[in-house]
């Protein structure tokens, strides 16, 4: 027998694979997986926990806000609001 290419290979793996089952993948939506050295997986895992924390954080202050019936409203201490209160002069 001559020897077959991985590609016909694969063709023939997956022919066999329709002829026994129904079955077929979902279509693969990102990059396959791929190895991380140590290190970066310690960086991601505490940027992962970081972002974790303060949307918590974010979480509980708007819970306890509602709770409490606060209104957060903006404050701008040198913007259009200010000025209202400020006297105008003629310098002549």
């Amino acid at each position: 027998g001559s020897p077959i290419t991985t590609e016909e290979r694969r063709l023939r793996d997956k022919k066999h694979l329709n002829d026994i089952t129904a079955a077929r993948l979902p279509p693969l939506h990102h990059s396959p997986a791929k190895l991380l050295s140590i290190e970066e997986s310690i960086a991601i895992q505490i940027q992962q926990k970081e972002a974790y924390e303060e949307m918590q954080a974010k979480l509980a202050a708007q819970k306890l806000a509602e709770r409490l019936n606060i209104k957060m409203l903006r404050f701008e201490p040198e913007g259009e609001a200010s000025m209202q209160y400020r006297e105008v002069r003629d310098e002549d």
